[in-house]
């Protein structure tokens, strides 16, 4: 059974993941540098202006496989093999994960609304009556935008009956709630990390993969090889992600080196329970309403660009960290290392110092690929611990304050829930309105900052609609432990 590839983008960064994994788990980098070519031999088609840039890219692509970010690089004949070699002894990179190949970037147009030649310069010209900004002009039989008057609101293109306007998206900018990306002097890409919130969106949005993450994953296989106990803390939406039975996956977990396997589900229950007792102390003071505080992504948010919500936000451990407790406790020597489709994560672990690494479905997925591990094949084992379904389904809109209610301490009416599905601009704003008035629609404010939930991650390898379907249909079997 094959791991499910969503474009050409997660083809390339998986295929580098494995050929990196292959060579750490080997420690033997020989090779490592040659990892560009077999990617892109001559004569072989190539996606950038050259053969040359594109190896180029594959280069960067592997150095951030290994844990490094492209701009820490202070010397460009240093080798991958030297790079891959320093692992031993240098920790992977701290925060901000996001790593930027500049050359890769194709300098985007920026976000604008463009007439097409579909204009017929009709009579009724809708568009020139609903621009607010008085942009749009009819001349020559044709409309006309002015772009020093233009806010790129759309609602010219909204109007228009023959679709001959059209909002053209910078797709990493606009996937960024937060407007942290920007554009250098030469029109390439650039991350402000103080507006940053880490979701990642940019990394899935960007077509011509520019935007990367330093991996932790090299650093994983190393210890393993070398004999280390780890910890495998598998968060519920991974369940979602590979075609197969949860145990067969665990099972697959052990096989590659891992010592036991956690279900971060179980810290889901527990995040579940602890926020529900607060909730119940915080409306006996009168509180008018409570967010919830297991996304680090939304964390950030607040950190950075709503600080006057943060009285409102639950001061509830997530499931990640109730987890590395758990696991921590039974295996004090051991390392710990969630795997999820969430890049935020690693900046949350970096600031708890806890689990000890963090890597991602899709990182597991290449691993799988390098150790030519079939899902099928491999014999269903439990986890040594198990969440329940409330739990796995913090992973999906609505599942953390479902899990909630059900956990309500006896007596506690059942609160009234508003689902932040998805982090926009327009939600941003919104939640400032409710830090301000102190006022919300519901008790309960559910902040996802990825649509649809933890399934629909940056680091997701299967579709939002897909790994949800495959989480609701989990059996009470698949619990036991």
């Amino acid at each position: 059974m094959s791991i499910p590839i969503i474009s050409e983008a997660d083809r390339l960064r998986r295929e580098v993941l494995a050929y990196v994994i292959k060579a750490v788990k080997a420690g033997t980098y020989a090779d490592i540098d040659r990892i560009p070519i077999m990617m892109r031999p001559k004569g072989q088609p190539f996606s950038r202006c050259c053969i040359y840039k594109d190896r180029a890219a594959l280069r960067y692509r592997a150095m951030s496989a290994l844990g490094y970010r492209v701009e820490d690089e202070t010397d460009e004949l240093k080798t991958l093999a030297s790079y891959a070699e320093d692992i031993a002894t240098n920790p992977p990179a701290t925060d901000p994960f996001l790593t930027i190949f500049e050359d890769a970037c194709s300098a985007c147009m920026e976000s604008q609304i463009m007439v097409t030649n579909m204009c017929r310069g009709c009579l009724a010209r809708p568009c020139t009556n609903v621009c607010p900004r008085k942009a749009i002009q009819v001349r020559n039989g044709r409309a006309r935008i002015s772009h020093e008057l233009c806010i790129n609101c759309g609602k010219c293109a909204d109007v228009c009956r023959y679709h001959a306007i059209i909002q053209v998206p910078l797709a990493c900018a606009d996937a960024c709630p937060v407007g942290a990306i920007g554009k250098t002097d030469d029109g390439r890409v650039t991350v402000d990390h103080e507006k940053c919130i880490r979701c990642g969106k940019c990394i899935k949005a960007c077509p011509f993969a520019a935007i990367m993450q330093s991996n932790q994953v090299a650093h994983v296989v190393r210890a393993i090889a070398e004999g280390r106990k780890v910890i495998a803390l598998v968060a519920p939406a991974i369940n979602g992600f590979f075609p197969t039975e949860p145990g067969r996956l665990y099972g697959a977990l052990r096989k590659i080196g891992f010592a036991d396997v956690y279900e971060v589900a179980i810290g889901g229950d527990d995040t579940a329970i602890a926020e529900a007792e607060e909730w119940a102390e915080r409306k006996a003071a009168g509180a008018p309403f409570m967010t919830t505080s297991c996304c680090p992504a939304w964390i950030e948010c607040v950190e950075r660009h709503i600080p006057e919500i943060k009285p409102y936000v639950s001061s509830t451990p997530t499931p990640m960290a109730f987890a590395d407790r758990r696991a921590k406790k039974d295996h004090p020597d051991a390392l710990t290392v969630f795997i999820g489709p969430c890049m935020a994560k690693r900046t949350e672990a970096h600031k708890h110092g806890s689990p000890d690494y963090v890597i991602t479905a899709e990182e597991i997925g290449a691993w799988l690929m390098a150790e030519n591990i079939q899902l099928d094949a491999v014999e269903p084992e439990p986890p040594a611990v198990a969440g329940t379904q409330y739990g796995a389904e913090f992973a999906i809109s609505g599942g953390v304050a479902n899990a909630v209610a059900h956990y309500l301490p006896e007596g506690v009416a059942k609160p009234t829930v508003f689902k932040i599905n998805g982090l926009n601009k327009k939600n941003l704003a919104l939640l400032r309105v409710f830090a301000k008035t102190k006022k919300a629609p519901a008790e309960i404010i559910e902040v996802m900052v990825c649509s649809g939930g933890c399934v629909a991650g940056p680091c997701a390898i299967s579709t939002q609609e897909e790994a949800t379907k495959t989480i609701q249909a989990r059996r009470p079997q698949d619990f036991q432990a």
